[in-house]
C-alpha cells in the first residue's frame, strides 16, 4: 500500500513517547513492504540528521515548521472558548499544512492516510477518497479532566473541565469518521468506544521499543540519585514533578539526607526551575542521560494525572533501573508491582517506596532483573507490531 503519515511532532531522535510510537510503527510498515510518505511537524531544534535518518527507511519526508507563541496560543483559547472547541486542537490548526497535504494529494496517489495522534486527525479527514487509520495513542480528554480534579485555582480548574468537554467531543466525532481506530491501552480503547457509540471496534496496541538497542547499565553500587525524567512542558508531567520535589522528598530526606533529586527534560517551566537547591538538581534537556541513570537508585513516575502508557518505564527496565510510580503513572502496562517496579500513590507511600530502594540494594537488582526481562518478553516492537499488519489487512475486508 501507499501509505501517507501524518505525526505532530517529528519522530526522531527517540526522546519521548509519541516519538517512539510513531518512529517503530512507520518502521514496521516500510519493512512490510509498504511505500510510507511521512509529513510531520517540526520544532526548532529537530535537525537535519533525523530528516535524514527517517527518509533511510520512508519513501518521502516532507515537514513544516510547528507555529508556537504567547500571543497564538491566546489567540487560539479567545477562538475555541467564542466556538466552543477545544483550545489544543485549534492551536495545532496550521494553514500551511492544510496547504501541503492539499498538493501532495493533488499530484499523488495514496491508498490510506494514517494520523497519529489526536491532533493529526483534522489533517488526515482533509485527505478525500483514501482509507482512514487513526493511532489514537489513548482519549485525550482523560488528560485536563484529572489535572481539573487537582487543580487549585478555580479559574484554572474551569477551563481545564471545559476543555476536557470540548476534547470528548471532539474525540467522538474523530473516531467515528475513521476506518480503524487504534489505542495503546485497553482502557483507553474502552474510553473511546463510549465516546464515540457507533459499536465500532478498536485494536490495543501498545507502544513499544527495541530492547537491543537499549541495553542494561553498568550502576553505581551506591546510589544516591533519584530521577524524574520526561518532558516538563507537558502538564501532567510539571504536576507530578511539583508534588514529588514538595511533598514526597522531604519525607525522604528526613531519612535519607544526602539524597538528591534530578529532574531532566525539555523546556522546565518557571515553577519547576524554581526547585533548584541543595537536594534538586534542575538540568533541562540532556540528550545522553546514561550518567544520571547509572547514579541512580530509582526512576521515578510521579504522575497523577495523564492517559495511555509511559515509555519511560519501558526505557528504564530496558536500563536496569528500578522504578517507582504511582497507579497513573504505570496505566496501560503489563506490570507485576513488587516484582518489576513498585506502587505508591500517597506521599508517604512514595517516600517510604524510594527509601526501600535506597537502603535494600538487592530489592533494585531484582526489580531491575525483571524489569529487563518483562520488556523483553511483552514489548518489543518486532514481534507485537505485527498486530499492525492486521488492522491494514482489515482494511480490505
Amino acid at each position: 500500500m501507499r501509505i501517507l503519515c501524518l505525526t505532530q511532532v517529528l519522530p526522531h531522535p527517540l526522546d519521548a513517547g509519541p516519538k517512539t510510537r510513531a518512529y517503530y510503527v512507520l518502521r514496521h510498515l516500510a519493512e512490510r513492504g509498504h511505500s510510507v510518505t511521512l509529513v510531520s511537524f517540526t520544532r526548532d531544534d529537530d535537525t537535519p540528521a533525523s530528516r535524514a535518518h527517517l527518509g533511510e527507511f520512508c519513501d518521502a519526508v516532507h515537514t513544516l515548521p510547528m507555529p508556537r507563541s504567547r500571543w497564538r496560543d491566546a489567540r487560539c483559547m479567545a477562538a475555541s472558548l467564542i466556538g466552543g472547541g477545544s483550545f489544543i486542537i485549534q492551536r495545532d490548526t496550521h494553514a500551511g499544512m492544510l496547504a501541503l497535504l492539499d498538493q501532495l494529494m493533488e499530484r499523488e496517489r495514496f491508498d490510506v492516510v494514517h494520523a497519529d495522534q489526536l491532533w493529526m486527525a483534522q489533517y488526515a479527514l482533509r485527505c478525500q477518497s483514501v482509507r482512514r487509520v487513526l493511532d489514537a495513542h489513548n482519549a485525550v480528554y482523560l488528560i485536563p479532566q484529572r489535572l481539573a480534579a487537582s487543580e487549585t485555582n478555580p479559574v484554572k480548574r474551569l477551563l481545564l473541565r471545559r476543555e476536557a468537554q470540548a476534547l470528548a467531543a471532539y474525540e467522538a466525532a474523530v473516531c467515528r469518521r475513521f476506518d480503524r481506530v487504534v489505542t495503546v491501552t485497553g482502557e483507553d480503547r474502552r474510553l473511546l468506544q463510549a465516546l464515540a457509540g457507533d459499536g465500532r471496534d478498536m485494536t490495543v496496541i501498545p507502544i513499544c521499543v527495541d530492547p537491543g538497542e537499549k541495553p542494561p547499565l553498568v550502576r553505581a553500587a551506591q546510589p544516591h540519585r533519584l530521577l524524574i525524567l520526561g518532558t516538563m512542558f507537558w502538564p501532567p508531567n510539571v504536576e507530578g514533578t511539583l508534588w514529588c520535589a514538595r511533598e514526597v522528598l522531604p519525607q525522604v530526606l528526613r531519612q535519607v539526607p544526602d539524597a538528591v533529586l534530578t529532574i531532566v527534560g525539555k523546556n522546565p517551566p518557571p515553577a519547576v526551575r524554581a526547585l533548584a537547591g541543595p537536594n534538586v538538581e534542575v538540568t533541562g534537556y540532556v540528550a545522553d542521560p546514561t550518567p544520571y541513570l547509572a547514579e541512580s537508585a530509582a526512576f521515578l513516575v510521579p504522575l497523577r494525572a495523564g492517559g495511555g502508557m509511559r515509555v519511560k518505564i519501558l526505557d528504564a527496565w530496558c536500563w536496569g533501573v528500578p522504578v517507582v510510580s504511582t497507579t497513573v503513572g504505570a496505566e496501560g502496562l503489563a506490570i507485576r508491582p513488587g516484582e518489576n517496579l513498585l506502587i505508591a500513590d500517597d506521599s508517604a507511600a512514595f517516600a517510604d517506596a524510594v527509601v526501600r530502594l535506597m537502603r535494600e540494594p538487592g530489592l533494585g537488582e531484582r526489580l531491575s532483573a525483571n524489569g529487563r526481562a518483562w520488556v523483553e518478553a511483552h514489548y518489543d516492537w518486532r514481534t507485537v507490531y505485527r498486530r499492525w499488519d492486521e488492522v491494514y489487512a482489515g482494511l480490505d475486508a
